[in-house]
């Protein structure tokens, strides 16, 4: 009944959900410290509290199909025209889309980067292939690059938060044939550009190529993950293409809503991408004092080595703190988000105890 290309498909696996914690353990929700999901603990603006409040009872109502408005806004922030942006139910939905407008044979990604990469090349029978790295390395990426149909840039890279250079990216970009769709994921780039001016990639420069796909999302920076809001930025050949594939009304009247907001309140995005680092040093910290390693991150979250990150992770969970466990991508490490001070000071007092 079911395509054979499901046979061997793996089912993505999210970060575990505080209700899962509840039912398992019976501890109660307020006592559960998820940071498993990059989630930004700050929640939202609350300006965008008020607004959406406002329109609750236009739920009834389909969205705006064009999206006039949450584009319009996107086109000021990054100097785009709106014919170059598409808007997806998360910037996964897109990818979903380049997926499928297509449909490669080969497709080019780092050894250990977002899952659904992976999933959503096996749903058109695509060959994977894989750098030697857990890490981005572009001289592997050029061994490799050749014949592929797609290849997947994370920047930063999620699950483990390192972030190459532009003028690096920029130099392989321009060795790539223009056959050749690079995707660039940039869901976590408010931080990495925040922390260092060489990682930015401003989203107009992606115009100046003919084979290039930037991907951006309001699920982090923006704190609207349970809103599904994801953007796209390339060419208008590259989005009218991809438009073909967009179903309609694929994002809630709500979440328009909620998206245009938060693009006006940039001063609470960039006070929480500044406690995220400030936070982040205790981890760093931590981890000097016991003599871990961990992978500089350019995220909200940061990735530890661990002994054995399986049955740390499940005595965490006991505990009521939900984090990544990254034993399936060949690491014996931990992923925890970046918390808020009260979150992260508990649980580093847990793992000081633990280590």
């Amino acid at each position: 009944m079911f395509s054979k290309k499901l046979e061997n498909l793996n089912t993505y696996e999210a970060g575990k959900p505080i209700e899962l914690v509840v039912r398992e353990f019976g501890i109660e929700p307020k006592d559960i410290i998820k940071l498993a999901s990059n989630e930004n603990p700050y929640g939202c603006s609350p300006k965008v509290q008020e607004e959406v409040k406002k329109i609750v009872n236009q739920m009834s109502v389909y969205p705006d199909d064009s999206m006039y408005e949450l584009k319009e806004a996107l086109s000021k922030k990054f100097d785009v025209d709106t014919h170059n942006i598409i808007i997806g139910a998360g910037s996964d939905q897109v990818l979903e889309f380049a997926i499928h407008a297509i449909e490669p044979k080969k497709v080019l990604m780092s050894k250990t980067t977002f899952a659904m990469y992976e999933i959503y090349a096996k749903h058109v029978g695509a060959k994977i292939i894989k750098t030697s790295s857990h890490e981005h390395n572009l001289d592997e990426f050029r061994e490799l690059k050749d014949e592929v149909d797609i290849i997947f840039l994370c920047l930063p890279n999620n699950p483990v938060g390192e972030c190459l250079d532009w003028k690096d990216v920029k130099k392989f970009i321009d060795e790539v044939d223009s056959n050749t769709l690079i995707i660039i994921d940039g869901a976590y780039q408010e931080y990495a550009s925040f922390k260092d001016e060489n990682k930015k990639i401003e989203p107009k420069w992606i115009l100046e190529y003919p084979n290039v796909l930037y991907t951006g999302t309001f699920s982090k920076a923006y704190g609207l993950g349970g809103m599904r809001i994801g953007y796209a930025i390339a060419n208008k050949y590259i989005i009218s293409n991809l438009y073909k594939l967009r179903p309609p009304f694929n994002i809630t009247t709500l979440s328009l809503k909620a998206g245009i907001i938060a693009l006006k309140d940039e001063e609470f995005v960039e006070n929480s991408i500044i406690k995220n680092f400030i936070e982040m040093k205790k981890y760093e910290q931590f981890c000097h004092k016991n003599n871990l390693k961990y992978i500089e991150s350019y995220t909200n979250f940061i990735t530890i080595f661990v002994n054995n990150s399986t049955k740390l992770a499940d005595d965490l969970l006991k505990l009521g703190i939900i984090v990544r466990n990254l034993s399936g991508y060949g690491l014996n490490a931990i992923r925890i988000t970046i918390g808020s001070e009260k979150q992260n000071n508990k649980v580093l007092e847990i793992l000081e105890k633990m280590i």
